[in-house]
């Protein structure tokens, strides 16, 4: 920096201004300044800002090393939204769930001086592992850990201190109640649901989502099919939906966990000679890509990925200048396409 300074004939702190794009350094110096760093190649060396600052710059993130959908795309939107702040993202995979590997993931980011983590926990085990280590940085978990207080429920943010671990999900339990509410609108006299394995929060969310708009409209659900996330599970499930529909005590309409499981439904049916949404209305849930392209096209719920990732950092960095933080859940939003319509 002073190598800069002595060619752009300014002072040390206009560098360091200029660098942290601070509104106050005149076109002219700032050019001068930028002239200077490109004819010396210089670049900022993290390690001593890190020292100077006791900030690293970067943001650790905790992944179960899901090729899921969900998972994925949440680790791409906090990427993006990290890098738009000007963070780094350093990656931690984990491929078992118990305490002791959560625990050396997180030992791992302490060691390199992270300013925050995010930790991307779907299910049960994750988040009782990082519930039980107490991190000197911030915390963001994104996991639907269900409506813990009587504001989240209402749709409103509650507060939480600055040093708590924080949680931050979309609102999988809305998504499912229009999913299901679509189905009844359309004048379906009840939904059967085929859900994802009941250790993860945002299945579990789902079908208490599903639940709820049933009792609304007073009908008692029946119990929902349990499978992994796969199409193959889909379609098993499928099969026996179609039979059911075939010998006339099927369901007319079928909310699945997730696109995949919908897929898989989708191509049940179509063996069995079954027509969607003709014979039986089917939705999805994560609006996958491609989705708009199944045959039929999926009506879905989609997931805003790009604002979960960026609510994760901004609750971090709220965190980090000592400001109250609040828990959100994001509003997802039902896609209606072409694989639902009035019962026959």
């Amino acid at each position: 920096m002073a190598d800069v300074a002595a060619v752009a004939g300014v002072s040390h702190q206009t560098v360091s201004r200029v660098l942290n794009e601070h509104a106050s350094v005149r076109g002219e110096t700032r050019e001068r300044v930028q002239a200077a760093i490109q004819e010396l190649g210089y670049r900022r060396n993290s390690a001593a800002r890190a020292l100077a600052t006791s900030r690293s710059g970067t943001l650790g993130v905790v992944t179960t090393g899901s090729a899921l959908f969900g998972p994925t795309s949440t680790l791409i939107a906090v990427e993006e939204a990290a890098r738009d702040k000007g963070y780094f993202v350093s990656v931690a995979t984990l491929r078992t769930y118990d305490t002791r590997s959560m625990h050396e993931a997180l030992e791992h980011f302490m060691a390199q001086g992270v300013d925050g983590i995010v930790v991307i926990a779907p299910h049960d085990d994750v988040a009782a592992a990082v519930e039980s280590f107490r991190a000197p940085v911030p915390v963001v978990v994104v996991a639907a850990l269900g409506e813990a207080t009587a504001e989240t429920r209402a749709g409103s943010a509650a507060a939480e201190p600055a040093s708590a671990t924080m949680s931050v999900a979309v609102d999988q339990r809305a998504g499912a109640r229009a999913a299901t509410e679509h189905l009844l609108g359309l004048g379906h006299a009840d939904v059967v649901h085929v859900a994802g394995p009941q250790d993860w929060f945002d299945a579990r969310e789902r079908a208490a989502g599903w639940r709820e708009a049933l009792a609304a409209h007073g009908i008692e659900p029946t119990r929902p099919r349990t499978c992994s996330w796969s199409a193959e599970d889909g379609y098993h499930a499928g099969q026996d939906l179609a039979e059911a529909v075939v010998a006339g005590e099927g369901p007319t309409a079928v909310l699945a966990g997730n696109d995949q499981l919908a897929l898989g439904i989708l191509r049940a049916l179509w063996e069995r000679g079954l027509r969607v949404p003709d014979d039986v209305s089917v939705v999805g849930f994560d609006d996958v890509a491609g989705a708009a392209y199944f045959v039929p096209p999926l009506t879905t719920v989609r997931q805003p990925f790009a604002a979960l990732g960026a609510q994760c950092v901004a609750m971090v960095l709220a965190s980090l200048a000592g400001e109250t933080v609040a828990v959100e859940r994001i509003e997802p939003r039902l896609v209606v396409r072409s694989s639902t319509a009035p019962p026959r």
